[in-house]
């Protein structure tokens, strides 16, 4: 491994550490010490602002080093794409799901030194479906929530980060994204879209999150391929050339 690549793979694991800390912190927080009191509107919203806001963030600090993927489905979009060697994404998988499982660690941890946690009851933001969803959703339909809104978010994230964009909006549209995407999902599966983010807290917790993690790994990958393919059909590679030349030609992109 280069020592770049190792940088890269450091990042994407501090990343996913940082934001499944926060946001999965303030998560459990809201649902499962029930700060968010009997409304459940003020837990999801403060929930998917806490998603979206920390990979705002990120996305500036560490995007000029690693892209700030933070998510295997994003990595896999961007492979698909052609954005970066499957050799290298395998270093990002490892990475991002170490860094998941260690921020879920340190944020149970922190939270056994409370006596009013409990990791059966008051639990640690895992996603679920059926008894564990709000709406007790089947999980024919949670697979098909966490398939539409992961491909949603990585489109998005391919999109920004293409080419022809304009990358100093690109942290804010991502980071908005990913918040709208919670502000849906979490009523429905608690929303994944990210299966480091789903593993470590469902190792933690252990019973039905566990044996229902399968789907919040399976349906957020499908999402992310299902992403690549609807960029390659909106962005062909013509058409990014094409477009980057107009924009290099025009007098008042260039200054000329």
């Amino acid at each position: 491994m280069s020592t770049g690549t190792l940088r890269k793979a450091f990042a994407e694991l501090l990343g996913t550490f940082i934001l499944v800390f926060f946001a999965v912190g303030v998560a459990t927080l809201s649902f499962g010490f029930g700060f968010a009191g009997r409304s459940v509107a003020a837990g999801v919203v403060a929930t998917a602002l806490a998603f979206g806001l920390v990979l705002l963030a990120l996305v500036y600090v560490l995007g000029p080093i690693s892209g700030c993927h933070v998510n295997p489905a994003v990595t896999l979009g961007a492979v698909l794409s052609g954005r970066i060697e499957p050799i290298e994404a395998v270093f990002y998988w490892v990475a991002q799901f170490v860094g998941g499982i260690l921020g879920a660690l340190v944020l149970w941890a922190m939270f056994k030194a409370s006596p009013f946690y409990s990791t059966a009851h008051t639990g640690l933001g895992a996603d679920g479906y059926g008894k564990n969803s709000l709406i007790h959703i089947s999980w024919g339909g949670a697979f098909v929530a966490e398939v539409i809104l992961t491909a949603l978010f990585v489109f998005v994230v391919l999109g920004v980060t293409n080419k022809i964009a304009n990358a100093a909006t690109a942290g804010v549209v991502i980071g908005l994204t990913l918040t709208v995407v919670h502000l849906i999902g979490i009523p429905i599966t608690g929303t994944s879209v990210n299966p480091a983010r789903s593993l470590g807290p469902a190792l933690i917790v252990g019973g039905s999150a566990l044996s229902q993690v399968w789907l919040f790994i399976v349906a957020p990958l499908v999402g992310g391929a299902l992403a690549a393919v609807i960029h390659w059909v909106v962005y062909p590679a013509k058409t990014i050339e094409a477009l980057k030349e107009t924009v290099s030609l025009d007098p008042e992109v260039t200054g000329t």
